[in-house]
């Protein structure tokens, strides 16, 4: 326990045997439970873990089949649901050794002080930088963090940092049903805590690279992860616009994206944006102006609806 708050930490590993050890054993005392997920291992992850919860009676393990990160997160939230007492924070480290258990405490803090609802790392704000990040990661971050950023309507810096605190509030809310189950989990969070009028905050976290292998497939992650934004994005703005609380900046966001697509669909367009958009390069500008507006205020929007939703 730290500060009134319980505090559970929530570990998904897949064929992490040279880490989880470590990673099991480096979690400081004021943590109240761990709950291991081990999804479909096929190495000694499970004996290890096993054997550890023999004689440390914080550790729970969940074994599952191999159903997904999203899915082995959502599962160690719920069961600290279950098992802890509120207030409490849920907090989730990778099972191979990527999060430096240094910074959990910077991590919950923000949610036990009442100045956030979900916290997460932010690996290029750390004082030591991302200096060991593999290059093709940086690119992958920026390119995300870019479109994460205007399907949330909010700030996003270091997307695919799964280093995050979230408070008791937002996990009895949560649509568990509904949540994104593989990869790209913490840009789905991100859009849906927006949605939701949660607040979001994040904090530097030190960048920790070794041995370990990602399961990602760059093509196959980048096609899923960007057709779920997409649609969430929409999913989000639309519920946003027929909220009995839309905020004004909600309209003028919705009604600024919807000139850009008038512009590109044919035969829509008045005859204003007939003249104003007679070249190509012209409609383009356009474009660009409307949805840069759009996003804009889309983030007033979420500005303003989270202000309203806390300081009401």
């Amino acid at each position: 326990m730290r500060k009134g708050w319980q505090v559970g930490v929530v570990i998904p590993a897949k064929n992490e045997q040279s880490f989880i050890g470590d990673v099991i054993d480096s979690i400081p005392d004021f943590v109240d439970k761990i709950v291991v997920i081990n999804d479909g291992s096929t190495d000694k992850t499970q004996i290890i873990i096993e054997d550890m919860a023999k004689i440390n009676d914080k550790i729970d393990l969940i074994n599952l089949p191999g159903n997904g990160v999203g899915y082995a997160i959502d599962t160690g939230h719920q069961r600290l649901i279950d098992v802890l007492e509120k207030p409490f924070v849920s907090v989730v480290m990778a099972g191979d050794g990527q999060m430096d258990v240094e910074d959990l405490t910077s991590v919950i803090e923000p949610v036990i002080q009442n100045e956030a609802d979900h916290v997460k790392g932010n690996r290029f704000n750390h004082a030591q930088g991302i200096g060991n990040m593999p290059k093709i990661r940086k690119l992958a971050s920026n390119i995300l963090g870019f479109f994460t950023t205007l399907a949330s309507g909010r700030s996003v810096t270091d997307p695919q940092c799964g280093y995050t605190a979230t408070s008791n509030v937002v996990l009895e809310e949560w649509d568990w049903k509904s949540s994104w189950k593989g990869y790209g989990y913490p840009n789905y969070w991100l859009i849906e805590l927006s949605e939701k009028s949660f607040r979001v905050k994040e904090v530097p976290v030190k960048s920790v690279y070794g041995e370990e292998k990602s399961g990602i497939k760059n093509s196959t992650f980048f096609i899923t992860v960007g057709l779920m934004m997409l649609f969430m994005h929409h999913k989000r703005c639309f519920s946003m616009l027929f909220n009995k609380s839309v905020a004004p900046h909600t309209i003028l966001s919705f009604t600024a994206y919807a000139i850009g697509w008038i512009v590109i669909i044919p035969g829509i367009s008045t005859d204003l944006e007939r003249e104003l958009t007679d070249s190509i390069l012209s409609k383009i500008i356009l474009i660009l102006v409307c949805w840069t507006c759009a996003h804009i205020f889309d983030r007033l929007a979420v500005k303003s609806r989270t202000e309203l939703k806390f300081n009401a």
